[in-house]
């Protein structure tokens, strides 16, 4: 704990003088304010965690343009993010992980470092301990196929075949989550090739080569058996044009920036898949990847690490709705420069969602820069509030609205891109260990469309099919999963909004169960926190609801879900709000150091360095405005 937050302590009481409220919510809107990019957004960087460090040296290494400049960078990059025991977790202040583990010690072992470096001996012990490379995730035994450190035998199959299916057929890409299905299909041309780039001998982790770990039999494991054997013979009728078609499919969802939907997954495959397939370093399309790929790098003194994604249209549509709820005004250039940059930037395209959705006519926003093809639900419904509060873009608004209505799954809810893919036997796949791979309605997602459409009016049936959905996800114990932001805090701070915009009373009982849960996990300090481990769904993980350190961010989504159930007022609302200003830094910011945001759960944490400051400045702004309404 730092020495300014150690000074900074809260009152005990909630009890707070407006005065001060005042205060700290001009400093966090001059702050916030300052932050916005000259071209009019804001983006605050996206942390993840080292696997996205250790597989850009891998990348680096397969496609030949490793150097040793940009190899010691990221090693320190790797050796500053150890623990203190020597492993690797995948968060801030998390628990030892096994991939981001073995591959952070494949990656720095390429790096130079020797298999007897006393930096690397309880990682070699902690891997030998869970099985080697044959007890981790199919994506790491993959990343170290590829260099001859693990048998391509060894790895489930899935062919790309997979690319001629029809979207109806039972395993169509199209069963796959977007980000899942844009990594798998570059995935499959990989397993066809089986290409090794072998390293020098001082530079590979043979050590951690133990033999294949046994598990658990499934009906997958049978029809991998029947792929494998497929995929071992010498004559395959339709290989070819299974093969050029994926590498078709992979050309057009190429983005203008070069990325493959923004993220790394599928940018990093598609750049392997094309490289087997023949694409040198002249291709445009390879080239291209590359050279988007680089605008991803972040530098941190002697320290090199990739982003995963860039999150500006989201940061932007947040900073937005932030600042006109703290008051800042309608007219200001500053938001009017923010709300011409995300009218410019609506889509228009018709991307892979339109399989399922073919008479929808396309709008809304991605999360990206230059991502034409993936319009995500989550952003375009915050965007779309954001410009409504500034009465700009009506036009692209209605358009939003349309869309994200068509989007509404059978059971009401909402996903993130794309409607009812929800198919659960995926799971059963033994390629599909990496997490998330369907794209299921959540009710943070929900809760945000329903906040908007109950506003705008006139999408009666969808408000209510979506509200219904709400009540019916409610867990017993009075909160919501969430699904985008850890966990259960994100998921009441998106849905009591949400209730409240489609007129519920604050007495109603889903409100009061919700409030119930909040009181019972307010910190002693009086913020509010909870651990990443409240996504396990074992008893080790119920343990970690609502449970924390208390955080800037997850302190703004519970005041958020109070001044929505009409508790701006109480006393639980007082003391998060206090804590809140005595944790304030002089420069109207906060620090946070854990990560609260999600990609996938337990298995993808993100930090969004701008939550927090754009989601306490939200928080306050509400306060101030229910409690001088």
């Amino acid at each position: 704990m730092s020495a300014t937050r150690e000074r900074r302590r809260p009152p005990a009481s909630g009890v707070l003088p407006r005065a001060d409220l005042d205060r700290a919510l001009g400093a966090a809107v001059r702050r916030l304010l300052a932050l916005q990019k000259p071209g009019g957004w804001w983006v605050g960087e996206l942390e993840s965690n080292v696997t996205m460090t250790a597989q850009h040296l891998l990348l680096l290494e397969f496609l030949r343009l490793r150097d040793e400049e940009t190899t010691r960078r990221l090693a320190n990059e790797l050796l500053a993010r150890q623990r203190p025991d020597g492993l690797w977790a995948i968060y801030w202040s998390g628990e030892p992980d096994l991939a981001a583990t073995l591959e952070s010690y494949a990656a720095l072992r390429l790096a130079g470092l020797s298999a007897d470096d006393e930096r690397l001996a309880p990682a070699r012990r902690f891997c030998e301990e869970h099985g080697g490379i044959g007890g981790a995730r199919v994506f790491t035994r993959i990343w170290l196929a590829l260099f001859g450190l693990w048998p391509w035998e060894e790895i489930p199959q899935i062919p790309p075949e997979l690319a001629l299916l029809k979207s109806w057929l039972p395993l169509s890409v199209y069963d796959f989550a977007c980000w899942a299905r844009q990594t798998v299909v570059p995935l499959t041309v990989v397993l066809h090739y089986r290409p090794v780039r072998n390293l020098p001998p001082e530079r590979a982790c043979h050590e951690l080569n133990l033999g294949p770990v046994s598990r658990k039999a499934t009906v997958g494991l049978l029809s991998d058996r029947a792929l494998a054997w497929y995929a071992a013979q010498r004559v395959q009728p339709g290989r070819e044009h299974a093969l050029a078609r994926a590498e078709r499919w992979i050309i057009d969802r190429q983005e203008l920036d070069g990325s493959w939907g923004g993220i790394q997954p599928p940018w990093v495959w598609s750049l392997i898949a094309l490289a087997c397939r023949g694409h040198g370093l002249d291709s445009p399309y390879l080239g291209r990847g590359l050279a988007g790929w680089e605008r991803f790098m972040v530098e941190e003194g002697d320290r090199l690490r990739p982003e995963a994604c860039q999150s500006p249209v989201w940061d932007t549509g947040l900073a937005l709705v932030a600042l006109r709820a703290a008051g800042v005004s309608a007219d200001d250039q500053i938001l009017r420069r923010a709300g011409d940059w995300l009218v410019a930037e609506e889509i228009r395209e018709r991307g892979d969602w339109a399989v399922r959705r073919p008479g929808l006519e396309s709008g809304g926003w991605a999360f990206e820069y230059d991502n034409d093809l993936y319009p995500d639900i989550d952003d375009a419904a915050i965007v779309a509030m954001g410009l409504d509060d500034l009465g700009l873009g009506r036009a692209v608004v209605e358009r939003a609205c349309r869309w994200m209505a068509g989007m509404q799954c059978g059971n009401g809810g909402w996903g993130a891109f794309d409607a009812d893919n929800d198919s659960e036997w995926l799971y059963r796949i033994p390629f599909c260990d990496f997490g998330a791979v369907t794209d299921p309605p959540s009710a943070d997602v929900t809760g945000h469309v329903v906040e908007l459409l109950a506003r705008e009016g006139g999408y009666e049936k969808e408000v209510r099919d979506g509200i219904e959905y709400l009540l019916r996800e409610q867990e017993d114990d009075g909160a919501w999963f969430g699904r985008w932001g850890v966990n259960y805090v994100y998921g009441i701070g998106a849905v009591l909004p949400a209730l409240e915009a489609a007129g519920f009373p604050p007495d109603h009982p889903a409100i009061r169960r919700a409030v119930a849960w909040l009181g019972a996990h307010q910190n002693e300090d009086g913020g509010f926190g909870e651990d990443c481990r409240s996504y396990d769904r074992s008893e080790a993980g119920v343990a970690w609801r609502g449970r924390g350190e208390s955080t800037p961010s997850q302190t703004a989504w519970a005041l958020l879900g109070l001044v929505a159930a009409g508790e701006a007022g109480s006393d639980s609302a007082g003391r998060a709000v206090a804590w809140l200003c005595g944790r304030q830094r002089p420069d109207g910011g906060w620090d946070e150091d854990f990560f609260t945001g999600t990609g996938f759960p337990r298995d993808f944490l993100i930090n969004y360095h701008l939550y927090r400051e754009v989601w306490p400045v939200m928080a306050l702004g509400r306060v101030r405005r229910a409690l001088t309404s």
